[in-house]
């Protein structure tokens, strides 16, 4: 069908404004970026913009020589990828009986789960259960509260849903039980919805930083946003008697708080590429109906 002049006037205008949109976020991050591998000189004196000035590691060089940057990289991945595991589990456990008619209270049980979307019990409240519970200093206390996601079960319930009556009925037929349906018919054709939260969580747990400092004493176990935040704040992270060792007049501030910036954020950005192509499909397709 042939566009009109009112929608391509309307489509211009449309992209036009995610054009401008788009750009205020990836300004910042070619900034960051460029200043992270700019040299001091050109820093201080203000020529960096959107591309780096003389060229240099010298900022990566030494984050990762002089600060634990590399042990709360680790942190932050043993968090995210053990977190995304375990909620990607239970929420499938959970999605599963509650997309079938025939489970007992079924109504009943979803809008419990849907009822902690809209009332909690508190910042308080919280870390008393998680105190009590004698996880305190521990991952499990970022893991166990929030397991399960009630928008990402909602979603996969509803995926679950939409999946033919006819190949369950089939799989029972030949002797199918519950566990290898789950596992052999329902998670192969719901790939695209599983990898979209998957996304979620990982971002989530990677990103988490308010319940780290809550629950976590340990500076040991800091993950890379706590650590970055901590470096931003007292302008480096850098070791006392690295600093005398080593000659760092070259490095500015900037540049090693950039270089954190960048190591924190470039996992995520390689990840996401691979995850794009399930990210529309697996959303629509488990919003659609429910």
């Amino acid at each position: 069908m042939k566009s009109t002049r009112g929608e391509k006037i309307f489509y211009f205008v449309n992209h036009l404004f995610l054009g401008l949109v788009s750009l205020t976020c990836l300004l910042p991050l070619l900034y960051i970026i460029a200043t992270s591998l700019s040299s001091s000189s050109a820093v201080m004196s203000g020529k960096v913009y959107l591309w780096p000035v003389q060229f240099t590691l010298e900022s990566y060089d030494l984050i990762f020589r002089g600060t634990p940057i590399l042990r709360g990289l680790l942190n932050s991945l043993t968090l995210t990828l053990v977190g995304v595991l375990l909620s990607m589990v239970f929420t499938i456990l959970a999605a599963y009986p509650l997309s079938k008619d025939y489970l007992y209270a079924r109504k009943a049980f979803t809008m419990l789960m849907v009822f902690t979307m809209l009332f909690g019990g508190g910042l308080i409240p919280s870390y008393l259960v998680v105190k009590s519970l004698g996880l305190i200093n521990s991952y499990w206390s970022l893991w166990l509260p929030g397991l399960v996601s009630t928008y990402n079960m909602i979603v996969l319930r509803t995926f679950f849903t939409n999946i033919p009556r006819e190949l369950e009925e089939a799989a029972r037929m030949d002797g199918c039980g519950e566990l290898r349906l789950i596992v052999q018919i329902f998670l192969p054709l719901s790939l695209p919805c599983i990898a979209t939260l998957s996304l979620f969580y990982a971002v989530s747990y990677w990103n988490m930083f308010r319940n780290v400092l809550i629950y976590i004493n340990s500076t040991a176990k800091y993950n890379l946003a706590v650590m970055v935040n901590n470096m931003i704040q007292n302008q480096t992270l850098l070791d006392p008697n690295f600093m005398q060792a080593e000659d760092i007049s070259q490095v500015t501030p900037q540049g090693i708080q950039t270089a954190g910036v960048i190591v924190m954020v470039l996992p995520i950005i390689l990840v996401y590429p691979f995850l794009q192509k399930y990210f529309v499909k697996g959303v629509m397709i488990g919003s659609v109906k429910g």
